[in-house]
């Protein structure tokens, strides 16, 4: 009878991702309509301001993840190179320090001495990226990949309250972005949970808590501004 468990840890990195942009983008497109309605302005400058927000916030996004990923893949090079000069010329300090990783891990000295003959033997170098500095060096960071995700996934969650902002206008278009955007937000944080096999009712909690403390504050700030001018 075979045995196979479903882990989940493999989706962190996209879910990650997938999650952050599109919470930003409803959160901070839905906060930026409903602080410029507040503001008593016209409908067709909400729409100019939630436009400009998706624009630039895609943008931002887009380049936020270029530039913190590749900034971890040139560390993740670097320390690559750095461990492939040390194999080279310090092989047996190298296989003795990667038998001692697995003697703290609980092995003992004879049978980590020779798993950590076999596993040099067989790739040197994955075996000391992975246990000594804890990365692979067959998968890659992408900044391109992440850029393109980011920016995707954060002009779908803002296109959501723009939408909504499209057709409700008037006294009630405020409420109609914040309601329709807290439920965006709260299928989210759900969705995201039940794919990384955490409880779905604090996912979806937790995402619409910071969401409405957002939309609540620009509020203020628009009604602030709007009645001083």
């Amino acid at each position: 009878m075979s045995h196979e468990e479903h882990h989940r840890v493999h989706r962190v990195g996209w879910l990650r991702a997938a999650v952050l942009g599109a919470n930003d983008g409803i959160v901070s497109t839905s906060s930026l309509i409903i602080g410029v309605a507040a503001a008593q302005t016209t409908h067709e400058n909400v729409l100019l301001a939630g436009a400009a927000g998706l624009v630039a916030g895609a943008m931002s996004m887009a380049a936020g993840e270029y530039v913190s990923v590749s900034s971890q893949a040139d560390t993740e090079r670097a320390d690559l190179e750095l461990e492939k000069r040390a194999l080279e010329q310090n092989y047996e300090l190298e296989k003795d320090e990667l038998a001692g990783i697995y003697i703290n891990r609980g092995l003992e000295p004879a049978l980590a001495e020779e798993v950590a003959h076999q596993l040099m033997e067989h790739d040197a170098l994955a075996a000391h990226a992975r246990d000594e500095i804890g990365i692979s060096h067959k998968v890659n960071a992408q900044p391109a990949q992440a850029a393109w995700s980011s920016a995707t996934t954060f002009t779908i969650g803002a296109a959501l309250p723009l939408i909504v902002a499209w057709f409700v206008s008037g006294a009630n278009q405020i409420w109609a972005v914040a309601v329709s955007s807290l439920f965006f937000l709260a299928f989210l944080g759900g969705l995201a949970a039940r794919a990384g096999g955490a409880p779905i009712l604090i996912g979806a909690i937790r995402v619409t808590f910071w969401g409405a403390m957002a939309m609540a504050l620009t509020a203020q700030v628009g009604r602030v501004f709007g009645i001083s001018a």
